[in-house]
């Protein structure tokens, strides 16, 4: 009769996790500093990757080795000069308390004991550092999740019993900015409205929805039999980091009884900070709120949040009872109130992430993010063949580009530079089109990004991109 697990590792469990822990560390030593390129996918992990399907063991030390490797000649998020997209950073106890949750695989669809009564508690925490009024809200896997629940609970508000009875031919509608990211067309996509339920309304000056517009757009589509669910306002848009003026949009909503939903996965961290604080003013009178915890507070992804105002909103678009599903220990789960029923223990890695380091920390960090995103507008004012979009960054994303002459394609140039930046490797940054112009586009959310690499994007940049345009010159010669 077998007596043992099945499955155990060839060496002694402590000796693998001190490997691991060793090259963990390594790792961690190598984000501290910028490394001078992104090295390329060597021969060896080109064979690993083409090999079939182990029938046999591998010594767990040697798979370790392997996977180190593989990570190394990942393009990694963490690293100080990644300034693509909205990227996340790894904050360390973040790393660490993935471990121990992965180790006791709690599954937060039910009551799971002291897990539930803390994941309860960091939502409150995320609520009071943004002070937003949370009466309730879950852990998601991101901003489009996130975003989906908000709407699914704005769409039985607006329509009750739809989650019974479908649409039936009933027509709604969501109104954001027509830079909005395009979870909220995914999500009007699922919920049943379509794409064509989606008002993309135009932007002002500073890349903001206009309330009048959204007043306006509700207003005709009530007139035509069509109901409208939710106003989207993007506190941080992922284009140029833009806020909407959510106070104003509350009073929309206010009058027509329409539901505020604040899509604020990259910027709503910074409702924290004193230096932008203000720029969120009418936060805490949305229905909801969305962030993205693995973007602007740092740890490893994927660590969304969704908080309601009202917690029987979210009751209301998702509460089942299932025989197998005993509400015993408490009124209702996890899974009454989301769209998973298989749910990793996410809020850990926040728990500890706040308890470690405390709040204040947080906000600094936050602020030093902004003051590099001011820092990179001196930095580009220094140089007559650098251009920005704006001088007055809302939040930390500063789209900029190289302008080498007055006769060149600046679109087919600045692509072309992206590309060959991240083919460099010194810094690695992402393109971005805003108004049919493409822009070099670094955004700032990494804790371990100094002022130094700030000036080093913008002195690789500049060193790159003459060589791209000597060489074009060259060629047409």
């Amino acid at each position: 009769m077998e007596t043992s697990p099945a499955l155990r590792l060839d060496a002694p469990r402590e000796a693998v996790l001190a490997r691991t822990a060793e090259l963990i560390a390594e790792a961690w030593r190598g984000f501290d500093h910028a490394r001078p390129g992104q090295p390329p996918v060597d021969a060896q992990v080109e064979q690993l990757l083409r090999s079939p399907l182990p029938e046999g063991p591998t010594p767990a030390e040697e798979v370790m080795a392997d996977a180190a490797r593989i990570l190394d000649e990942t393009i990694a998020q963490p690293r100080p000069r990644y300034f693509a997209f909205v990227g996340s950073s790894g904050l360390e106890i973040g790393g660490l308390g993935d471990a121990l949750a992965s180790c006791f695989d709690a599954n937060l669809a039910v009551w799971a004991g002291a897990a539930t009564e803390i994941e309860e508690q960091a939502v409150r925490w995320v609520g009071e550092l943004i002070r937003y009024p949370a009466g309730g809200g879950a852990f998601t896997s991101g901003g489009t999740i996130s975003n989906l629940t908000a709407l699914a609970a704005a769409r039985e508000r607006a329509m009750p019993g739809v989650r019974r009875d479908g649409l039936a031919g009933r027509r709604g509608a969501v109104y954001c900015s027509d830079e909005a990211h395009y979870s909220v067309d995914r999500a009007a996509e699922v919920l049943g409205l379509g794409a064509a339920g989606v008002r993309s309304l135009p932007v002002d000056d500073h890349r903001r929805m206009r309330p009048a517009e959204a007043a306006e757009a509700i207003d005709r589509d009530r007139a035509q039999g069509i109901e409208p669910l939710a106003v989207i306002a993007t506190a941080g848009t992922t284009l140029t980091g833009a806020i909407d003026p959510i106070d104003e949009l509350a009073d929309v909503c206010a009058e027509r009884g329409v539901w505020l939903h604040v899509d604020g996965a990259y910027g709503l961290p910074a409702a924290a900070a004193s230096s932008t604080r203000d720029s969120f003013h009418g936060l805490d009178r949305a229905d909801s709120v969305s962030l993205d915890a693995h973007k602007w507070l740092y740890l490893p992804k994927a660590c969304g949040v969704v908080l309601v105002r009202d917690r029987n909103h979210l009751l209301a678009a998702f509460s089942h009872n299932e025989d197998y599903l005993p509400h015993e220990h408490t009124e209702d789960h996890a899974a009454d109130v989301t769209l998973e029923y298989s749910r990793p223990f996410r809020a850990l890695k926040l728990w500890l992430a706040f308890r470690a380091h405390g709040a204040a920390a947080f906000r600094a960090a936050i602020e030093r993010n902004l003051g590099q995103a001011r820092l990179l507008v001196t930095e580009i004012g220094r140089h007559d063949d650098l251009e920005l979009l704006t001088d007055k960054p809302q939040l930390s994303i500063v789209p900029f580009r190289h302008v080498p002459s007055a006769d060149v394609d600046l679109n087919s140039h600045n692509a072309a530079l992206a590309r060959e930046l991240q083919v460099d490797g010194r810094v690695y940054v992402a393109p971005a089109e805003v108004d049919g112009c493409v822009y070099l586009r670094p955004c700032f959310v990494n804790y371990r990004t100094t002022d130094d690499d700030v000036r080093a994007l913008v002195s690789v940049a500049r060193e790159v991109g003459d060589a791209l345009y000597r060489e074009a010159a060259g060629r047409s010669a």
